[in-house]
């Protein structure tokens, strides 16, 4: 039988974290080769070999090399499908999975970069994500119509989400709506993310 432990390379208190928590909300078998990004370990031959754009998170399965956040949780979720964290292609919630999952990346990513380096936004006929306070109204408005991105169903996608509107709040690049607000403090209890907190104080106390 295929094996599906993952090596994750992680480094504690960064992007990498909420793949930590999908990998304990999955309840997967990993394990993980620390980086200390503060001593320029991201940046080493070593693991410029693994990712060239020297970033974490980056998992490796049977010899698989996965980089990208979006791909990352994509590949986990559907690896460990009894989680039921990745609606299967043919459900009516794929769609909508895929939509938020890319929107993640391809809009909140690039707007949230460009409000902490306070610049202006493209012209709206370039901009794939017009700007950051229409991504985060869409978003707004998505969980104002339930608890999780796809309604009442809980996906990675929320693992993504959650982890994501937390440290950018944290931040203070995002004062969250009411509907946003909610489903911070929603995401921020489970369980998958009070284990993902506490691995990464171990990490930073060692």
């Amino acid at each position: 039988m295929t094996s599906r432990q993952i090596t994750l390379y992680h480094a504690a208190r960064s992007r990498s974290s909420g793949a930590v928590a999908l990998l304990e909300a999955l309840g997967a078998d990993y394990r993980m080769q620390v980086l200390d990004l503060k001593a320029g370990a991201n940046l080493a031959p070593a693991y410029l070999a693994i990712n060239p754009m020297g970033k974490v998170p980056a998992i490796v399965h049977n010899g698989a090399l996965v980089t990208e956040q979006v791909a990352i949780y994509l590949y986990l979720a559907d690896l460990y499908p009894e989680a039921g964290l990745a609606p299967p292609i043919g459900d009516a919630l794929r769609g909508p999975y895929l939509r938020w999952m890319a929107f993640y990346g391809a809009c909140f990513e690039p707007a949230m970069i460009d409000k902490a380096m306070h610049r202006e936004p493209p012209p709206r006929l370039m901009s794939p994500y017009n700007d950051a306070d229409t991504v985060l109204q869409v978003i707004e408005a998505q969980l104002a119509q339930g608890p999780y991105l796809l309604g009442e169903v809980m996906s990675a996608a929320d693992v993504l989400w959650g982890n994501a509107l937390a440290w950018t709040s944290a931040f203070g690049l995002v004062q969250p709506a009411p509907a946003t607000a909610a489903y911070i403090a929603r995401m921020s209890a489970l369980t998958a993310f009070d284990r993902s907190r506490q691995i990464d104080a171990e990490l930073a106390a060692a």
